[in-house]
């Protein structure tokens, strides 16, 4: 592998603060995230002990309140910081995005003696979450769930299956959205989850193409009782909770798209600088330069969209169309440079040797989770032209 260093990208970032904090995670990123990430990915290894160290850098709750242990930073930074995870290792800057979209709902909806008694820990504590909306027989019709919460007394209980939870089986807290009345969205209702509830099992997780060391399983629910305060929001409110939910954390994959693409640029750079052919650089082939130009251009176009998204949804603004066209725009392009990277280094892109093939295949998921590009164009095409006619 090429000892060309990497240049760090060049942020706008809005205040001394935030450029620390970039700093401070660029630290971690090279002391304790990059060394290990490939060999860590191949064997499968979940690094719990990193993302410890990140919330006892206040890295777990950037985008949330300070009151109740967040960083109050604008998303504008905190989508900077998971591109810089995602760079590294795309399970830890993923792994981050999805604990902050299970923060979402009590964070937003909760009641103040509900994030008193459970944000604290969760956005500062150690703890890590984990977000359930999926099931195995509904995922881009979330509003077909049919996991059931069922009074019983004071208490609530849970029955059903969810499906491709991230963190399944290792998350310390669950945002479970269930069906608590009729058919579709109106009758859903969201819940926070102990880790540890009785009856509360996970299946082996999935094996998977990519992200090996981020574990990603079925969750059961057999009987899950808990205590009716952790009842998020109103009965009937949760779909438009997981939706609001969905909206930021399509950001932060789409940031991660950015992150995984970026590194696959900097490694094909490395190599078409230091590879020879010919008796000079092939990077001095104009068939790659154009092809590196592209694969540059991608990334900040994607790198643009997305801030310009955060930066609505910071100033209070309706972002929602400009979160699907990040998410679309930024995850398409991670796919095509990750492979453009593949191509770059010829056979070397096809092995293990160099990274550019395990972002190749990390890069496709992002094209699927937390809503299917396909689901992208239609809510683009909604916003555009009005829902479709029945």
């Amino acid at each position: 592998m090429s000892d060309r260093a990497q240049q760090p990208v060049e942020r706008r970032l809005p205040t001394e603060e935030s450029r620390q904090l970039v700093e401070i995670v660029r630290d971690i990123v090279s002391k304790e995230i990059a060394p290990r990430a490939a060999e860590e990915e191949e064997a499968g290894f979940f690094p719990r002990p990193v993302f410890t160290l990140l919330s006892e850098a206040g890295l777990l709750g950037l985008p949330y309140g300070s009151a109740h242990g967040g960083g109050d930073q604008p998303y504008e930074v905190y989508l900077q910081v998971l591109e810089e995870l995602a760079a590294a290792r795309l399970t830890v800057g993923l792994g981050v995005s999805v604990h902050s979209l299970a923060c979402h709902a009590l964070a937003g909806y909760g009641t103040e003696e509900q994030r008193a008694a459970h944000l604290p820990a969760m956005l500062a504590g150690g703890l890590l979450g984990a977000y359930c909306l999926s099931e195995p027989s509904s995922g881009s019709d979330a509003a077909s769930l049919r996991t059931k919460a069922v009074r019983d007394g004071e208490d609530w209980v849970l029955t059903g299956t969810k499906a491709w939870i991230t963190h399944g089986g290792v998350a310390d807290f669950y945002t479970v959205l269930a069906r608590t009345g009729e058919d579709g969205p109106r009758g859903i209702t969201a819940f926070l989850v102990p880790g540890d509830a009785q009856g509360l099992d996970a299946a082996l997780p999935e094996k998977k193409m990519g992200m090996k060391g981020s574990p990603t399983a079925q969750l059961h629910f057999d009987g899950v009782r808990i205590s009716g305060d952790r009842r998020i929001g109103e009965e009937g409110q949760g779909f438009a909770i997981a939706l609001s939910a969905l909206d930021s954390g399509r950001l932060g994959i789409a940031a991660c798209a950015v992150g995984v693409a970026q590194a696959a640029l900097d490694e094909a750079v490395r190599y078409a600088t230091d590879r020879r052919q010919f008796g000079r650089p092939v990077a001095d082939f104009q068939g790659l330069r154009f092809m590196l130009a592209d694969m540059a251009t991608q990334i900040e176009a994607g790198r643009a969209l997305y801030l310009e998204a955060a930066r609505l949804r910071d100033a209070g603004l309706a972002f929602s169309r400009q979160a699907a066209m990040a998410k679309l725009f930024c995850t398409d392009a991670a796919m095509r440079v990750t492979t453009d990277a593949v191509q770059v280094l010829g056979g070397y892109g096809y092995t293990l040797d160099f990274p550019v093939e395990r972002l190749m295949r990390e890069a496709k998921v992002l094209q699927i989770v937390e809503g299917t590009n396909q689901i992208q164009r239609m809510v683009i095409a909604r916003h555009l032209a009005g829902p479709e006619t029945r």
